[in-house]
């Protein structure tokens, strides 16, 4: 393999270190503009994403064994030796030897002539010590444990073990570092699930149905280009997480209504809606991000939808608020954390500080309350967040509620599909979880209007 894709994955990781945009952004783009063949991409891919979920043992690792600080170091030079220590830790089919000369090589390429050495002496070095460090990491608290041996924050491991005990913060952070499955969304205007798995055979080792999601599909093993396939060029489906797709049927939409999705993004859960609503209705899409919306319009023509209409506004402000008409069903898919998807977006758990969560909160609590009035009195108001955090889920409601108590949660799920109904709890809660269902992180809440008697 030529230097190449690492020279693409060190850009990559550096951009990501300096504050420029998402993993996600620099993904899209990557795969937009790549020239590899798909062995190299996936390599770049696993690369990118292995540095950024085990970043803090890595860190523990280098610190362990450079004589310079981790904080003296640039980010380019220090991704580098965590993109040589990865492959040595966790790349069985990288040679111990490959992994260092190829870290060494991309060193020369920065042009500093004490680099070379630098590289080479602390990852040969980590070779030679890696069994005694491992060892006194395994000797200390468990909260050290986990932070370095799972790479987490401490901060949070620290949150996990108040919250849920030391067993269970043990097993969130083991299926945080889980590779995700890959799982799809069978766009339901245009093909049925039966029809669309045996489309896909070719392109994966399986492919099944999803636990939950009454249309979700499940692939494992993909061998194939399945974002050049004539079923993503139909628009046979979207990529999209069962948890997700839980969160279109707890708002239940109908054909013929008139729907916001409040917070929409990228799209996902609005295209969602609009197959529930079999493409008949009205759907206002808003989002604050302009570049998120036209790439949705895009997304919604490859579809075959076309009753969705963008509109770039903040939600926050006055103007838009008085502006804003009266829906059946309003989501609200919140800005979040996103602790609940780490294992898809490993950066955010690097990013994310314990005042983010307080933030977040604040905000979602306004977005809420903005947005009531604008719920018809037979409508419902769905609240959703890929968080588990307390202070963004059940805390959020139960500011919300105490103030509008005009609104109650809605706990009547006789439409729901039978396949979801796993996944509420007595509250009136969705909660879904890696390490207790398999999928992303996530909380959500039907609330409607409080019945007059």
């Amino acid at each position: 393999m030529s230097l190449a894709p690492r020279h693409s994955a060190l850009a990559i990781l550096t951009a990501i270190d300096q504050g420029s945009d998402t993993l996600d952004h620099h993904m899209d783009r990557f795969h937009l503009e790549s020239r590899f063949d798909r062995r190299d991409e996936a390599f770049v891919t696993a690369l990118v994403y292995g540095v950024l979920r085990w970043r803090g043992r890595l860190d523990w690792v280098i610190s362990s064994v450079s004589s310079k600080p981790l904080a003296k170091m640039d980010a380019s030079v220090i991704n580098i030796v965590r993109m040589g220590l990865y492959q040595i830790q966790f790349m069985d089919r990288v040679p111990d030897s490959a992994a260092v000369n190829t870290s060494v090589d991309l060193a020369k390429s920065l042009n500093k002539k004490w680099l070379t050495g630098f590289v080479n002496g602390v990852l040969r070095n980590a070779l030679r010590r890696l069994p005694e460090i491992e060892r006194l990491s395994s000797e200390k608290d468990l909260v050290h444990m986990l932070s370095v041996g799972q790479s987490m924050p401490d901060w949070l491991v620290k949150r996990w073990i108040t919250q849920f005990g030391p067993q269970e913060a043990t097993s969130i952070c083991e299926a945080s570092n889980q590779i995700p499955p890959l799982t799809l969304r069978t766009n339901t205007i245009i093909i049925d699930k039966p029809a669309l798995m045996a489309d896909l055979q070719t392109l994966a080792k399986r492919v099944r149905p999803s636990t939950y999601a009454p249309d979700g599909v499940v692939l494992e093993g993909l061998n194939g280009r399945l974002f050049s396939s004539p079923a993503f060029e139909n628009g046979w489906f979207q990529v999209q997480d069962e948890a997700a797709q839980a969160v279109g049927h707890l708002l239940g939409p109908k054909p013929g209504q008139t729907v916001l999705d409040a917070c929409a993004g990228l799209g996902g859960k609005t295209a969602h809606i609009a197959a529930l609503m079999g493409n008949s209705g009205r759907i206002s899409a808003m989002d604050r991000d302009g570049r998120k919306l036209a790439k949705l319009d895009k997304e919604m023509q490859r579809l075959g939808i076309t009753i969705v209409s963008s509109l770039t506004t903040d939600l926050q402000t006055v103007k838009t608020r008085e502006n804003l008409e009266m829906f059946d069903r309003i989501l609200l898919d919140a800005p979040c954390t996103g602790l609940g998807v780490i294992r898809r977006n490993p950066d955010a758990k690097w990013a994310r500080t314990p005042q983010d969560i307080d933030r977040c909160a604040r905000k979602q609590v306004e977005l809420l309350v903005n947005l009531a009035p604008h719920l018809k009195p037979d409508g419902v108001l769905v609240y959703a967040v890929c968080s588990t955090e307390p202070e963004e889920t059940q805390g959020v409601i139960h500011s919300f509620l105490d103030k509008q108590s005009d609104f109650m949660i809605d706990d009547n799920f006789s439409d729901l599909p039978e396949s979801l109904s796993h996944l509420m709890d007595p509250h009136g809660w969705l909660k879904t979880a890696p390490h207790r269902h398999g999928t992303d992180g996530f909380f959500a809440v039907r609330l409607c209007h409080r019945k007059t008697t």
